[in-house]
């Protein structure tokens, strides 16, 4: 079993925050995490709100030179390793993953969210032939076509305005009258032409091999139409990667987010969370960058001075 000061669970804004204050205080630092690095801010074609870059930054650039720092001070990144289990072993934490064990004496949870899925007829079927959850990875397929976005708050007007750059014909439904986003997107996506369909929802996606059409239900009206569209792209919230901190005893809302004090400490003595999986309301990466900085202090705090942290 490899033992570890500080391990962390997520490669995204807040882990590879965390992962710079550790390591850059001494302690030794593993980061790992399911997928590639970067969770859904790689997936963001521009960020224009994160202090530091006034012409904005792309999210796979913000990351790049996240890594860049981690590298620097010496963090260990390990990508494609799941966590499975997290479980307390003579006063200090095992980590376990489909590829080894781990022992921690500091964890942070900084594993994010997951993007949630509608249920619809279709959906599952064409995931991957014109059914997507991420604009920026799988928007230059449908240059020329026309496609739909589903969602209505920043995540969805954003790819709006991405795919308006590239598709002949961007919609975008809503099933309330009124979208979430922040007024700055709602101009941009007037500008650029995206055609925005009130109290709306998605019924059913339509094709044999790839998406041709939607069905489509007015939920003020009762009309049902059809509507030929090349590609559906979804944005209607996430769901926290939080299940293997909830089976170890971590606290949790009612909707899975990880609770925390003001110093990123869960309930679990030398556990700590920030980020997205948390239940912050505020969901930035600055707000994940912040929490990750104090989850980082706190737990080397805890490792390096245990007659003050524990008591």
């Amino acid at each position: 079993m490899e033992r570890w000061s500080l391990i962390i669970v997520g490669a995204g804004p807040a882990g590879l925050t965390a992962g710079i204050y550790g390591a850059r205080s001494g302690l030794d630092t593993l980061i790992l995490e399911e997928g590639m690095p970067g969770g859904s801010t790689a997936e963001s074609p521009r960020i224009e709100n994160y202090p530091g870059f006034p012409e904005g930054i792309s999210g796979v650039d913000l990351i790049e030179r996240m890594l860049k720092q981690c590298e620097r001070f010496g963090v260990e990144v390990r990508s494609l390793e799941s966590v499975k289990r997290l479980v307390i072993n003579d006063g200090t934490w095992r980590v376990e993953t489909g590829k080894g064990r781990y022992s921690a004496e500091a964890v942070i949870i900084a594993s994010g969210c997951r993007h949630r899925t509608l249920g619809v007829p279709g959906e599952e079927r064409l995931r991957g032939m014109g059914v997507s959850y991420c604009a920026l990875c799988d928007g230059p397929f449908f240059k020329g076509r026309k496609v739909l976005v589903v969602g209505g708050g920043n995540t969805a007007a954003m790819s709006a305005i991405y795919l308006s750059n590239i598709a002949s014909e961007v919609l975008l439904i809503h099933r309330r009258e009124k979208l979430r986003a922040e007024r700055i997107y709602l101009n941009d996506m007037k500008r650029r032409g995206v055609k925005v369909l009130w109290n709306t929802e998605l019924k059913e996606i339509k094709g044999d091999v790839k998406v041709e059409g939607v069905t489509l239900y007015n939920n003020k009206t009762g009309e049902v139409t059809e509507e030929e569209v090349d590609g559906v792209f979804i944005a209607v919230g996430e769901i926290p990667n939080s299940e293997f901190a909830r089976e170890a005893g971590v606290r949790v809302d009612r909707e899975g987010y990880i609770i925390t004090d003001q110093l990123q400490r869960t309930n679990m003595p030398g556990v700590y969370a920030a980020g997205d999986v948390t239940s912050c309301p505020v969901k930035q990466i600055g707000t994940a960058v912040g929490q990750a900085i104090v989850a980082a202090v706190e737990a080397y705090g805890y490792v390096e001075r245990p007659y003050y942290y524990k008591g």
